[in-house]
């Protein structure tokens, strides 16, 4: 690996070859120079996946800008938000089997502004603000995705927020609602309740009478979970968060919010009342790290959790799996849930905790507060330059 002496020593020596060079050139026949419409060509700025491992392969580069030309059914946009996912980290670790060859921008949602149309597209028109989900490609300064994948955003949102609301809030609802049947008096176990999905969780909880909620989260988190309408943080690096809730509700509780995979799964519906529900969304056990780490994967592949339809039958309880990717083209359902995220939006019900905003310069930054669980809350990215 080079050093900074290195660094230098090899400057210095390009320096020295480049005057020598400067010094045997004809004195008629000058280097040509870039002609100034050449030298200011306009250029957007764009985050690359450009192989699997660490948080050095996701590199801020420059495309050539051109005036957008959406095709059929599609617009192209300003981006000014990007919402950082875990599938976003599991995409750098090679995890993702939805990507296209590498490089790929990666980016599941943001949110911009309209700046072009595509013929047959009839309820969006330049200027709307709106926010996006879409399979990748949101990490740029501008893109062009389909009409059917964005949805307008209200007047008094800001683009951070419609660059939060979108992959945490559906799939908080969705689990919440439409798997998981909330009722007024039920409770929930809400695995990673600190996190972007687990907020909203938390959020859509106060809007159903009398819901408990119990959160697994960091002890230096719990004081901000409590604000939020946690009866019940538990640290499950210290605690068994199991045995914890079995002191407070010794029959369980009525939905368990699986964020974790593998044995957590296992452990969750151990907590279930009758007619209870655990509802796997993700698998998080498996990021420990940067890189990715086989014996992480295997470990969560082992411990996955198993179970027959007898078993199911005798213990009136259920296993359900949502995974929000799945759902893209049902675009109708997902009109639904957002106009109704949306209504809550308005009505002051809920509002997108944002942890922190980062510029793409410091997107391994970014990157490391969510994958090292630091974040309360979403983490987003913004295209343009470092403020100094």
């Amino acid at each position: 690996m080079s050093t900074e002496g290195d660094g230098a020593e090899a400057a210095a020596g390009l320096a020295t070859a480049a005057a020598a060079a400067e010094e045997a050139a004809p004195a008629e026949d000058p280097a040509p120079k870039p002609a100034p419409a050449e030298a200011a060509a306009p250029t957007l700025r764009c985050l690359l996946l450009t192989g699997f491992g660490g948080y050095d392969k996701v590199k801020l580069q420059r495309r050539p800008a051109a005036t957008p030309a959406p095709g059929p059914g599609q617009l192209s946009l300003r981006v000014r938000a990007c919402g950082l996912n875990f599938s976003d980290l599991f995409a750098r670790q090679g995890l993702n089997d939805r990507l296209p060859p590498l490089p790929v921008t990666p980016g599941i949602e943001g949110a911009g502004e309209v700046v072009a149309v595509g013929e047959g597209v009839a309820d969006r028109k330049v200027g709307d603000r709106v926010m996006v989900l879409t399979r990748w490609g949101m990490w740029q300064e501008e893109a062009t995705v389909p009409a059917t994948h964005t949805f307008l955003m209200p007047e008094a949102m800001t683009f951070e927020e419609a660059s939060a609301l979108l992959v945490n809030y559906l799939t908080a609802y969705m689990v919440l609602f439409d798997f998981g049947n909330l009722r007024p008096g039920h409770s929930v176990l809400v695995h990673m309740a600190a996190g972007g999905v687990g907020m909203a969780a938390l959020q859509l909880c106060r809007t159903v009478e009398n819901v408990t909620v119990f959160g697994t989260a960091s002890a230096s988190k719990h004081e901000v979970l409590q604000k939020n309408g946690v009866a019940h943080p538990i640290d499950y690096h210290t605690a068994d968060y199991a045995a914890e809730i079995r002191k407070i509700s010794p029959k369980g509780v009525d939905t368990v919010m699986d964020t974790r995979g593998g044995y957590d799964t296992a452990k969750g519906y151990g907590l279930l009342r009758p007619l209870g529900k655990v509802v796997s969304y993700g698998v998080a056990n498996m990021l420990t790290g940067p890189k990715r780490n086989l014996v992480a994967m295997a470990r969560t592949w082992w411990n996955q959790f198993s179970v027959t339809a007898q078993q199911l039958l005798q213990s009136n309880r259920a296993v359900c799996g949502f995974y929000l990717g799945a759902l893209e083209e049902d675009t109708e359902l997902l009109r639904g849930v957002v106009a109704r995220l949306v209504a809550l939006y308005s009505q002051g019900h809920i509002k997108p905790h944002i942890d922190s905003v980062w510029p793409f310069e410091k997107v391994a930054d970014a990157m490391k507060q969510l994958q090292e669980k630091k974040n309360v809350g979403k983490v987003v990215l913004v295209p343009g330059p470092q403020e100094n």
